[in-house]
Order: C-alpha cells, then sequence, then structure tokens
C-alpha cells in the first residue's frame, strides 16, 4: 500500500504543502481521525429533517433575520456521491397567478447526521451565508465568520474529517 507521502489528498488540496506534510504525518501515524476527534467529538442530536429544520432557523434568526424565508431544510443522502458538494442552496420560482414566487431552500449531505456537532454548523453557517452571498468572496466568507467565528479552523477540520473517513482501516488512503 502507498505511505501518505505519495497519496493525492482530494480535501486538502490549495492549502500549503508544509501543513500537508503534517496531515501526512497523521496519516502514516494511524492517528488523523483521533485527532480531529479529539477537538470535535461532541456530537448533535440534528437526525430528523424537522430538527434540521428548526437547528437551520435558529441560526438564521439569531444572526440573518431580513434574509428570505426558507420553504425547505432536508438530509439529502445523494449530495456527497453526486454533485461532488456537503450542501446545497436552491431557489425555486413557481408561478402562483401572474406573480412568480420564489422559494429558497437548502439541502445538507446526509454524512452531517453522523457528523460532529461542529461540522454540522459549519455548514449550516456555509449555506445560510450563500442566502446572502451567492459567490465564494471576501465578503461571504466574512458573512461565515460572522456566524461562526472560527469557521475557517472548522472548516479545515471538515476537511481532516472527511480526508479520515476515507481511510481504511490501515490508516493510509487509497489511490486511483
Amino acid at each position: 500500500m502507498p505511505s501518505a507521502a505519495v497519496l493525492h489528498l482530494p480535501y486538502l488540496s490549495g492549502y500549503p504543502p508544509e501543513l500537508l506534510a503534517q496531515v501526512r504525518q497523521l496519516i502514516d501515524a494511524g492517528r488523523l481521525a483521533e485527532t480531529v476527534a479529539k477537538r470535535h467529538g461532541e456530537a448533535h442530536d440534528v437526525r430528523t429533517e424537522r430538527a434540521l429544520y428548526d437547528y437551520v432557523s435558529e441560526i438564521k434568526s439569531a444572526h440573518m433575520r431580513s434574509a428570505p424565508p426558507l420553504a425547505k431544510v432536508a438530509y439529502d443522502p445523494r449530495l456527497h456521491v453526486v454533485r461532488n458538494a456537503l450542501g446545497t442552496h436552491s431557489q425555486v420560482s413557481r408561478v402562483q397567478g401572474n406573480k412568480l414566487k420564489a422559494k429558497r431552500e437548502i439541502r445538507i449531505a446526509a454524512l452531517f447526521k453522523e457528523a460532529p456537532a461542529d461540522f454540522l454548523r459549519m455548514i449550516v453557517v456555509h449555506e445560510l451565508a450563500h442566502l446572502k452571498e451567492r459567490e465564494h468572496d471576501k465578503a461571504f466568507y466574512a458573512l461565515c465568520v460572522y456566524m461562526e467565528p472560527s469557521y475557517h479552523q472548522l472548516e479545515f477540520d471538515l476537511r481532516l474529517w472527511l480526508t479520515a473517513q476515507e481511510l481504511p482501516a490501515s490508516g493510509t488512503v487509497q489511490t486511483g
């Protein structure tokens, strides 16, 4: 099996080589999952779509009172695999009489049912920020940090967690 030094780490592309070297050391030592679990081991009880809707609404009302209402919030089991995304936001337009009504929806990858609570909050904050800012630009990330001050650290740790989830029991990422 190849060592972590030659592995492609898809969730961590774009990070500095020094940081990737530290991640590879954790993978080689078989300690990546343990390290992430120490920081973010707390589970959540947001398992149903109703609970998810309430959770998202609570964060939205605390930080984004003037944002348009959400028509639907759901866990989507197809997201991670099909769209290569962990969450989506969409605006569905429907004709009602002579008016066009837009309803906003947020879908969260079903893998977040089992993810640590911090990571669910991070992805919810990310998708809520898209209600105001469509592009991943400076204003978007400023809004994310406003809603969750440790947003950037949580995003990186989520990437580590996703990498650890794909490690086989031996502790190395499979290539190919």
